[in-house]
């Protein structure tokens, strides 16, 4: 079948929307018409090369739609099913899966190749096979996806909201409840207030903290993040660490969430440093591949038991947290609707990551 979708050529490169071939969905797959996309700025890692993949690549790995056909051997979803797409697989046997940590699924290795799960390709322009972000490309209005890469929803549940949850939501909250161990009364500062960071605000909310400290040079997502949660806001981290200081009698955060468009090597200390004795230091932006040195203070790691931590999908187990966080969306405890500043149509796709890097969304949604 013929589709339209947005395709990455090359790296710097424009998306190019253009009308390209889908084939139907091999063994363990689905056919799934979208209904929304959101923009995540893991994209924009493609364009930049700060997350190297085959060219050409059709984008997106943040889409919610309704299952219109399926492979042979798929038994957990069936035709009419709404899903959610996770951007990364839990086939459910591998050793992570089982113990609970999906996110780190051996299936994932094949994300970053463009290829499917079998080795093949599902979109083609002419003579040329097109990859999937994370295995999904979703900024396509149709797209054929590994099963084990859906979470089925509610019918109650808004599909152009929805979408959001497969990446940047279960992300920003698992980044902060998750991995960093949110608990009641804890001190939170989130460094980074974009569409992953105000779900580590909202997800501390949630998790009880008396006191969070969202950092973010532009002003607007200093505005919104009090919306979700925030008690406190700061330009930089220099101005949030005197804050905190003052406000904790020394103690300084007990988390710190880095959600910054990348993540630098210089950005630790910083972080560290803002954190105080058993502070947790959640790094979830994603840094350049090339660059192996960071800078901390060894010292007060060691002496202060300070910690480290990556986070990938906010270390969260995808087909358990999900319907959670739909949960808590119901109960109006989780913000979904708030989080979407603008939406688009897919040839407006270019103009919504323009908007995404001048600072103007929270995040952009593609509606089909």
């Amino acid at each position: 079948m013929k589709t339209k979708a947005a395709v990455l050529w090359g790296q710097n490169e424009k998306w190019h929307i253009e009308e390209v071939e889908l084939d139907p969905p091999g063994p363990g797959e689905v056919l799934v018409k979208l209904v929304a996309s959101g923009l995540c700025h893991s994209d924009e890692h493609l364009v930049t090369g700060d997350l190297p993949i085959p060219f050409p690549i059709v984008g997106g790995h943040e889409g919610a739609g309704v299952i219109e056909a399926v492979g042979e051997n798929v038994v957990d979803v069936s035709v009419g099913d709404h899903v959610v797409m996770m951007f990364l697989p839990a086939c459910g046997r591998c050793s992570y899966c089982v113990r609970g940590i999906g996110n780190l699924c051996d299936a994932g290795a094949a994300v970053m190749l463009g290829h499917q799960l079998d080795g093949t390709y599902r979109f083609h322009a002419g003579d040329a096979d097109i990859g999937q972000m994370c295995l999904l490309g979703t900024f396509s209005e149709y797209t054929v996806v590994p099963a084990v890469s859906v979470v089925k929803v509610d019918d109650d549940i808004p599909l152009e909201r929805a979408a959001l949850v497969g990446c940047g939501v279960t992300t920003g909250y698992g980044s902060a409840v998750r991995t960093g161990e949110v608990r009641a009364g804890d001190a939170v500062v989130v460094v980074g207030a974009g569409g992953i960071g105000m779900n580590a605000v909202q997800g501390a909310r949630i998790a009880g903290a008396r006191m969070i400290m969202a950092v973010d040079p532009v002003e607007f997502k200093r505005t919104k993040a009090r919306e979700f949660g925030a008690t406190h806001t700061a330009e930089s981290i220099d101005e949030a660490w005197n804050v905190i200081s003052e406000l904790t009698y020394g103690r300084l955060a007990d988390v710190c969430v880095l959600t910054t468009g990348v993540a630098e090597g210089v950005d630790i200390a910083p972080a560290l440093s803002i954190v105080g004795k058993r502070g947790r230091v959640v790094v979830t932006a994603i840094g350049h591949p090339e660059e192996l040195t960071v800078s901390a203070n060894l010292l007060e790691l060691t002496l202060y038991e300070k910690q480290l931590r990556g986070s990938l999908f906010g270390s969260s187990n995808g087909q358990h947290d999900i319907p959670v966080l739909f949960e808590l969306y119901r109960r109006g405890e989780l913000k979904l609707d708030e989080l979407v500043t603008t939406e688009y149509d897919l040839d407006d796709l270019n103009r919504g990551y323009d908007d995404m890097r001048s600072g103007k969304n929270i995040r952009g949604v593609i509606r089909y």
